[in-house]
């Protein structure tokens, strides 16, 4: 299978009854001594490079966090005591830990476990997480709670460094000082977030684990034997953990150092401490639980550890999809074509290229956006703010303010943490930024805290707003040089994955804003004399098309058109269809309130078309469970095959009406 820190895997015999095997919930893990701990770490790693690998999912931070997890697990007496993790993307070990186990490998599988944290799932799931940067709010409100019911247990909030880039978990410092609760933060220091971190809170910890390479440090841990009896540590292990001197030189000569800023808020803190050394991090736990009052505990671990090619680039490891674990490689197809991703991202090169006033903002997600590009062409037209979604679209309203045109690339699902600002900010004063909302739609096995399928309901109620989706990804070249030189605020929505692979223009040029694109048949007139109206938004046009060829093989004709536009609606062609044949079915990739169909409803109304036969195909009002595209597609109404169904339907329905 694997050996830890090579190259590449390599066939490894399992032994009859691993020690993984044994571990049903946390109390298997504390009958364990150290040296069994370090063989069970090496399990876990094994496990979840294993399983990750048929279907993809997040690797590098869960091999990182293989210690840390075991030694929280091991000190705090979980449940009782409160493990709250930030994103949950690190929550894959506490997972095997906590009772499942044998269900792993159905992790982010339809009718599997999540891939992050769910209150539903576990009670060991003390607090559900998938979006970052809140962990220490939400343990804080938990430490509250306790102290007002008079409950004896410990609550301990787990947050990536990254995570600190968030201003939600600056909030809750702030807070947290003042209150002056019995709260342990610790600090996954791992100097990443997804891509590389930013800011000064980064470049302030970067500094403290250069410290620790230092010739002064090495002269200084010579002098910390014994001052980890500083501690109210009690017990024989207190007394054997007095004479580790490089322990204890950590703890004590260098978190007056590494601590300043924290501590001038009102916390105490420890560290750095090295997050893969278990029996170091036993002590350090056992010390922390008994001190009093806001604590803070910095554990350096390495992304990617185990695994030297995860190791050696943990970016590209966050997240990976299906790959090869005997070699490392990630499966893809040769002959895919390029994702929606990354159109966007050569498009926004190009038109760059030709307009110095381009600029590109993104919130933590180089990578993941495509900005990346642009960061290596225009280095000085690139900025990372961080886990900051509302700073970025407020700090991009100043750049429109100063002349520039910001592009905002923001997952819809992180484009929610701004809709204040976005309203406020931008729409209020109508300034030119446009909204690049990547994973718009259902996206697939991250499930239903990661499903961008709220943004046209809140992009279409701000005033001023233009709302467009994409057919394919020739048109998403098209609407994204559209959108830069539109005036006022500008929202784009595209799906996550591979596009349509259909045949791509060099040139660029603007697409009348509200005008929709009548596919088939070739007229409005022949429109008009069809059975029904197909109006899709965005990535449902494809499978709208594949209806209406279907349908008619059976000989009903329906006419099909690209919507284009959610804000404002092409209102011309839908009134003149409307009335035309009587029967409409939108579709889109979105909840139904709010959404594409609840536009055209509107429009309806607002001209008395009240007899108008109209379909809504959209997702329900409910959360939508993690799975394969193909399967949430299927069960929630958005193929060809459902769409024909509704046609039929609505055919059947009048006719029943006629014969009565």
């Amino acid at each position: 299978m694997y050996t830890e820190g090579s190259q590449c895997l390599v066939i490894w015999r399992k032994p009859l009854t691993s020690i993984l095997e044994t571990i049903n919930g946390p109390e298997q893990l504390r009958a364990l001594s150290v040296p069994q701990m370090e063989l069970l770490a090496k399990e876990i790693r094994r496990e979840i490079i294993e399983k990750v690998s048929v279907r993809g999912g997040h690797l590098a931070p869960n091999l990182g966090v293989v210690e840390l997890t075991m030694a929280l697990h091991y000190v705090f007496d979980t449940p009782k005591d409160m493990l709250v993790w930030d994103i949950g993307h690190q929550a894959y070990v506490h997972k095997l830990l906590t009772g499942r186990r044998e269900r792993f490998h159905t992790i982010r599988q339809f009718g599997g476990l999540s891939g992050y944290l769910r209150r539903d799932e576990s009670d060991f799931d003390v607090f559900g997480a998938s979006h970052a940067s809140t962990s220490i709010s939400a343990a804080l409100g938990m430490a509250a709670a306790r102290d007002i019911q008079g409950e004896d247990h410990k609550v301990v909030a787990i947050i990536g460094d990254g995570s600190l880039t968030g201003g939600m978990a600056l909030e809750a410092i702030n807070n947290a000082g003042s209150l002056k609760k019995n709260l342990i933060i610790v600090l996954n220091d791992n100097d990443k977030s997804i891509s590389d971190n930013v800011g000064a809170i980064s470049q302030y910890l970067g500094n403290v684990r250069r410290m620790q390479t230092s010739p002064s440090y090495q002269r200084l841990r010579d002098m910390a034997k014994g001052s980890i009896e500083r501690l109210p540590v009690l017990g024989d292990k207190a007394r054997e953990a007095a004479g580790r001197a490089e322990t204890s030189f950590k703890q004590f000569m260098m978190h007056s150092k590494s601590g300043a800023i924290f501590e001038e808020l009102g916390f105490k803190f420890f560290g750095p401490f090295d997050g893969h050394d278990i029996e170091t991090m036993l002590d350090v736990f056992e010390n922390v639980k008994r001190v009093d009052g806001p604590i803070i505990v910095q554990m350096v671990t390495k992304k990617g550890k185990g695994w030297e090619i995860a190791e050696g680039d943990s970016t590209k490891w966050h997240g990976p999809g299906a790959y090869d674990y005997t070699t490392g490689v990630i499966k893809k197809n040769a002959g895919d074509p390029p994702s929606y991703t990354e159109v966007f991202a050569d498009a926004l090169v190009a038109i760059a290229e030709n307009d110095p006033k381009v600029v590109g903002v993104t919130a933590a997600m180089e990578e993941g956006t495509g900005l990346k590009k642009l960061h290596k062409r225009f280095p000085e037209r690139y900025f990372d703010v961080g886990i900051a979604e509302q700073h970025a679209v407020t700090f991009s309203g100043g750049m429109a303010v100063g002349g520039l045109t910001p592009v905002v690339a923001i997952y819809s699902t992180f484009m929610q943490r701004a809709i204040d600002q976005i309203i406020h900010d931008i729409a209020v004063q109508d300034l030119h930024v446009v909204f690049a909302m990547d994973r718009a739609g259902l996206v697939g096995e991250d499930g239903q805290t990661q499903h961008g399928v709220f943004d046209i309901a809140f992009s279409r109620m701000i005033p001023g707003m233009k709302v467009m989706a994409p057919k394919d990804e020739e048109e998403l070249r098209q609407m994204l040089y559209t959108a830069i030189y539109l005036d006022g605020p500008v929202a784009l929505r595209y799906p996550r994955g591979k596009a349509l692979g259909v045949p791509m223009s060099d040139q660029f040029h603007m697409l009348e804003v509200g005008k929709a694109e009548l596919l088939s048949p070739d007229t409005l007139e022949a429109a008009e004399r069809q059975q029904a109206v197909l109006l899709a938004y965005g990535a449902t046009v494809s499978q709208a098309e594949l209806a209406a060829k279907e349908l008619a093989d059976e000989g009903i004709h329906v006419a099909v058109v690209n919507a284009r536009w959610a804000k404002p609606l092409d209102e011309e062609m839908i009134l003149r269809l409307a009335r035309g044949t009587g029967r409409l079915i939108t579709i889109e990739d979105h909840v139904v309130s709010g959404g594409f169909g609840s536009a055209v409803l509107e429009l309806l109304e607002e001209h008395g078309l009240n007899d108008v036969d109209v379909r809504v195909i959209g997702l329900p009002d409910k959360f939508v469970e993690h799975g394969a595209l193909t399967i949430l597609k299927e069960l929630y109404g958005l193929s060809s095959a459902h769409i024909k169904e509704v046609v039929h339907s609505q055919l059947s329905a009048e006719n029943r009406s006629m014969a009565k």
